[in-house]
């Protein structure tokens, strides 16, 4: 599989990365396991986790993907060989089982990181990311920006300065960003350059057919800043593939079974959906890995976040990799996005 540099690193990840928040949920320690050899069989290096997965976040399951991958990890040896990610949650988002309320303070963060790697029972993560801003702010599904209070808000050069502290303990070694805005990024590339502190190397956001707010205004950064896309939601929880079409409920599907994941089930979203659905059955492509193949092929995506349930969803979606759309399937995507552009913000 195609490897491409993460940031301005010396490391290469894998164009597919592993997603994991399913597990401790939706899998099992032992799904976990056959999920993550048959990703390394498919020569994925890239795993992604983040300390409050699996989702639906819930204190009694909290930490526990990070632990299936940590036994995981024990049981197969050969750390180095993989690119292990995470993340530290930020303030708010009902998240006050996580220290009394997560904040990206400087104690905060070596707390959020020593716990991580404990359950991950490691030495050290490759990628460390800030899962949100601990300021007021735009994401997950707010388009617009509307200024809030952020008189409590940490300073990035404090939280930025921890993470230094961190990679210069061999804890870390390199530094993202996740559901952040261009100001976020580019104030933290600010502080990098002015004050000696981490560049970040990645911006992990959503990104798929029904939302590509990321080209907006972040593209560009990502392209000229070197500071690629970790692109999650890749099949918009599953919408992308179909099977919620037509009013459908499959019995496992993650939007049957969790009430709170109504970003992609608008109106507007079914529309979309259908259309992009009908584009590659008109094309004889599998929808989902069409939707996953578009967004790998950006040039401004470092890697793509599949995430499964099953082996068999996993490999459809591993299958993808080799997918290339053609001019046809891209010009016929363009004009479905051109109609109905950025349902799912």
């Amino acid at each position: 599989m195609q490897r491409r540099p993460l940031g301005n690193t010396d490391m290469q990840v894998s164009r597919l990365c592993l997603g994991t928040m399913t597990f401790g949920e939706q899998n099992t320690e032992v799904e976990a396991h056959q999920q993550l050899d048959r990703a390394i069989a498919a020569d994925i290096n890239f795993i992604d986790a983040a300390e409050m997965y699996p989702v639906p976040p819930k204190p009694e399951t909290q930490g526990r993907t990070e632990a299936y991958i940590g036994s995981w990890l024990q049981k197969r040896g050969k750390r180095d060989d993989l690119i292990i990610a995470s993340k530290a949650a930020g303030a708010g988002r009902g998240m006050e089982h996580l220290r009394g309320g997560p904040r990206h303070t400087r104690e905060q963060i070596h707390q959020a990181l020593d716990a991580s790697l404990k359950r991950l029972q490691t030495d050290y993560l490759d990628l460390y990311q800030l899962h949100w801003p601990d300021r007021h702010v735009n994401c997950f599904g707010q388009l617009g920006y509307l200024p809030g209070d952020d008189s409590d808000a940490t300073p990035l050069e404090e939280t930025l300065g921890a993470l230094k502290e961190a990679m210069e303990a061999g804890k870390i070694r390199a530094v993202g960003l996740s559901n952040d805005t261009p100001w976020g990024v580019m104030r933290c590339l600010h502080l990098a350059e002015t004050q000696g502190l981490p560049r970040v190397a990645s911006v992990q956001n959503p990104y798929n057919l029904l939302n590509r707010s990321f080209e907006i205004g972040l593209s560009e950064i990502a392209h000229r800043e070197s500071v690629g896309l970790l692109a999650y939601s890749p099949l918009a929880f599953g919408v992308l593939s179909g099977k919620y079409l037509d009013g459908q409920k499959p019995a496992k599907g993650r939007l049957t079974l969790f009430e709170r994941f109504s970003r992609y089930t608008s109106e507007l979203a079914n529309e979309a959906a259908q259309a992009y659905v009908d584009i590659a059955r008109e094309h004889g492509l599998d929808p989902a890995q069409m939707a996953l193949a578009y967004v790998t092929s950006r040039p401004f995506v470092t890697s793509n976040i599949i995430g499964a349930t099953t082996l068999e969803q996993l490999d459809a979606n591993i299958d993808s990799d080799s997918l290339t759309l053609s001019d046809e399937v891209l010009d016929a995507i363009e004009r479905v996005h051109q109609r109905i552009s950025n349902p799912c913000p």
